[in-house]
């Protein structure tokens, strides 16, 4: 590929930030790369009103704004119709919603989920946001120190983390260093037997392990069926909108994290407080190595 020149290797790319010619209008920087390619004017000139059509953005309303006169999601629009009119194979996208206020960013998170399935162009979609990796992809790879520690679905990410930096970050866990025995159960210094899978278990008797637990798969409750049930106290409640979390300590140094959304459990319950909980065995996985 590095003798192969820019032009000629179908790869598009959209930059952190609007990267679009503020002396331009906006059909000038989407037809800059089409006229860089010797195109002929007439076809330049349906690429650029098919690609406008296809951002959403009426050619009569905007081929010839400049760049002062649009939003910043609309400047984004047009840096990717920019990189979408030459056709590349791959489009680079280097996180290219960071500088967008929160409700830009998420409307175009949807635009260019509903653009990348219109159009079929694979997008290779950089960022730090892992609810935005989420919610675009439909693979993510996991880098730590500059290589791919991870490949998967989103769900197989989330669910199943091959080690506790991925697990830690992707989302919010709760990790529990111990080790697993011969009966399928995890042992952890001051806590029960704590049931898990018996096909996560499966090779591992002996094995020293973390356990990963999802805050919001803790149920609350003196009810509850589950096969691991705890007690412990609270020591923090904090508000977050449509969820409370809760910082319980259950036994020396154990802290665990829990997203409640029950408004019955939450306007009950007090930094103080005791209170049961648990969750199935099949919801917890194990993190070996």
């Amino acid at each position: 590929m590095d003798n192969v020149p820019p032009h000629k290797r179908g790869v598009g790319l959209v930059f952190q930030g609007t990267a679009i010619f503020p002396h331009m209008t906006v059909y000038d920087n989407i037809a800059f790369g089409l006229r860089m390619r010797k195109y002929p004017r007439q076809e330049i000139r349906e690429r650029v009103r098919n690609v406008l059509e296809l951002m959403n953005m009426p050619f009569e309303k905007y081929a010839w704004k400049k760049s002062h006169q649009l939003s910043g999601g609309e400047r984004q629009r047009v840096e990717i119709a920019r990189s979408l009119v030459i056709e590349p194979k791959v489009l680079l996208l280097d996180e290219p919603l960071g500088p967008l206020d929160l409700k830009i960013r998420q409307k175009m998170q949807l635009e260019l989920k509903r653009l990348q399935k219109k159009v079929g162009t694979t997008f290779i979609y950089v960022t730090h946001d892992q609810t935005e990796a989420f919610a675009m992809s439909d693979r993510i790879a996991v880098m730590e120190k500059g290589l791919v520690v991870q490949v998967g679905t989103p769900e197989e990410i989330y669910r199943r983390p091959l080690s506790r930096f991925v697990a830690d970050f992707i989302g919010e866990t709760n990790l529990i260093e111990g080790e697993v025995d011969a009966g399928g159960f995890f042992l952890a210094e001051g806590l029960p037997p704590l049931k898990i899978a018996s096909e996560a278990s499966e090779g591992l008797a002996g094995r020293k392990a973390l356990l990963s637990i999802r805050p919001e798969l803790i149920y609350l409750g003196n009810s509850i069926e589950t096969e691991n049930k705890l007690r412990g106290v609270v020591v923090d409640k904090t508000y977050m909108g449509p969820y409370a979390t809760l910082k319980i300590g259950v036994s020396g140094e154990i802290l665990l994290t829990v997203h409640v959304r029950e408004p019955e459990f939450l306007q009950n319950i007090k930094v103080g407080d005791h209170v049961s909980f648990g969750w199935k065995a099949s919801d917890s996985y194990l993190i070996v190595g």
